[in-house]
């Protein structure tokens, strides 16, 4: 990994150069081609195949793994970028690296990491992260998927739902957590035993099933999944057996980092969307926003952005240096989240009809910003991990 670590809130000529470099290959490549893909809900593997040739995919893993040495936090400007554009690209990235691969970096065996990690560093493949359930995803101790060990495999029956990347056609594997034990506790209630399972794609049993027909992201990969007497070798266990919680737990933390990203991308892409269209739509003889109310508006709309980003800049200083950034992953998930949401809202009312229209990208990016506030983790988990970390155990 690399040595340089983020030191303050002021960009390193390396990492500038990074969103300089993705900012253009998103203005040329990604969004002049957002609104075909979208319409079609294809996911566009020529631009996906690029990201990959710029090493996006590789960016926080080591170069024996086949990656470029560099950050999360390099990979969270990599994110924004792309954000700013379309979301469906940055989520391909953030869930393909910090859901997908990540659990293997951090969690797998020697073997298992020379196995995948080249190939999804690269961004041949992609990975998909299944932890959630019908009745488990906040509640992650409500799992009902099950696998038991049989000799020298793994026996997994259940079902997943509205995981990324997992249908796609170069989808490698899907990490599952899977109840493979319980005990009881002195006060008699029942503690699941959780454990991490590689799940090849093509395994006999492993079922992806059709895609979601979602509000938004059309072009990100979603699935449910079922899986009937998959069979598994011993060996594609991920970590210990019975640490699958605590290790997605850690997993679930640094993706509200690159989730952050994302969304202050997509605010950032509705205020210079809103910018340029104020000052070139003219009306009763002057630019709209020669109006003080719109002007304000906008004043707002860049209010969010910066905030949002001084957020995950934060938690991304924390987690790149070692420090405890739980707190701070939440916070700036929610702030980021709902500062995309209120800048879709008001670059849309400052469209006009225009902003109705889906040809417009702030047609888009309102339709996609809602799950910002749902995904990896609703806006209400967020707040009840910030009350925990100031000292409020009340949530049981």
């Amino acid at each position: 990994m690399s040595t340089t670590t983020l030191q303050s809130l002021q960009l390193t000529d390396e990492q500038q150069t990074l969103v300089n470099t993705v900012r253009e290959f998103a203005d040329t490549v990604v969004a002049p081609a957002a609104y075909e893909y979208d319409t079609k809900r294809e996911l566009p593997y020529d631009i996906i195949a690029q990201m990959g040739e710029m090493g996006l995919f590789g960016l926080p893993f080591p170069e024996q793994y086949g990656g470029r040495g560099k950050d999360y936090f390099q990979l969270c400007l990599a994110v924004e970028q792309l954000g700013r554009v379309d979301q469906s690209i940055g989520v391909t990235l953030e869930a393909g690296v910090g859901l997908g691969a990540m659990p293997i970096y951090r969690s797998g065996s020697e073997a298992q990491k020379a196995e995948h990690l080249p190939d999804l560093a690269s961004g041949r493949h992609l990975a998909g992260f299944g932890l959630t359930e019908a009745e488990a995803g906040s509640d992650a101790g409500a799992t009902q998927t099950t696998a038991r060990l049989e000799g020298d495999e793994w026996v997994i029956n259940g079902t997943k739902q509205f995981i990324t990347n997992s249908g796609t056609q170069i989808t490698k594997l899907v990490t599952v957590t899977a109840v493979t034990g319980e005990s009881t506790r002195p006060d008699g209630s029942v503690k699941k035993e959780l454990t991490a399972i590689i799940v090849p794609n093509g395994t006999p049993g492993f079922v992806v099933e059709p895609a979601y027909d979602k509000v938004g992201w059309h072009t990100s990969d979603t699935h449910p999944l079922t899986l009937t007497e998959v069979r598994v070798p011993a060996a594609n266990l991920l970590g210990e057996r019975g640490r699958g919680f605590a290790n997605f737990i850690q997993t679930l933390d640094e993706g509200r980092v690159a989730f952050a990203a994302l969304a202050t991308g997509a605010a950032q892409g509705c205020l210079e969307e809103a910018m340029r269209y104020a000052k070139s739509r003219n009306v009763f003889g002057r630019p709209i926003g020669s109006n003080q109310h719109i002007a304000f508006q906008i004043a707002r709309m860049e209010s969010r952005v910066h905030m949002a980003r001084l957020a995950y800049y934060d938690a991304a200083l924390k987690l790149v240096n070692g420090q405890p950034f739980k707190k701070e992953a939440s916070l700036a998930k929610m702030i980021s989240s709902e500062a995309a949401m209120e800048n879709a809202r008001m670059a849309t009312q400052i469209f006009g009809g225009y902003g109705f229209m889906n040809a417009n990208p702030v047609a888009r990016h309102y339709r996609d910003s809602k799950v910002l506030e749902l995904g990896e983790g609703s806006t209400e988990v967020q707040l009840m991990i910030i009350a925990r970390e100031l000292g409020f155990d009340t949530f049981r």
